[in-house]
């Protein structure tokens, strides 16, 4: 049997810098297009950011959001949905 080879550093860097940068959303118009399908619901984005508690972050001026956040902030809000009375 041979053992587990030791992953390169460097790839694992790049790996992962490439993951977070697809998973990043840039400016409102991306996070928007992300959740509404629109680029111009972004000030929804800028709403929901300060009433709902919308996990966004800034890199300087600009919003962000990770699409994996998102996803999951979004199916906990599903979550707390009452299913409909029959």
């Amino acid at each position: 049997m041979e053992p587990n080879p030791i992953p390169n550093p460097t790839s694992v860097q790049n790996s992962t810098a490439t993951d977070l940068a697809d998973d990043l959303l840039r400016g409102a118009d991306e996070i928007a297009e992300f959740i509404f399908g629109a680029r111009g619901s972004r000030r929804k984005v800028y709403y929901l950011a300060e009433t709902s508690h919308l996990p966004v972050f800034r890199l300087g001026a600009v919003l962000c959001a990770r699409r994996s956040v998102l996803l999951r902030w979004i199916a906990g809000q599903e979550s707390r949905v009452r299913p409909p009375r029959e």
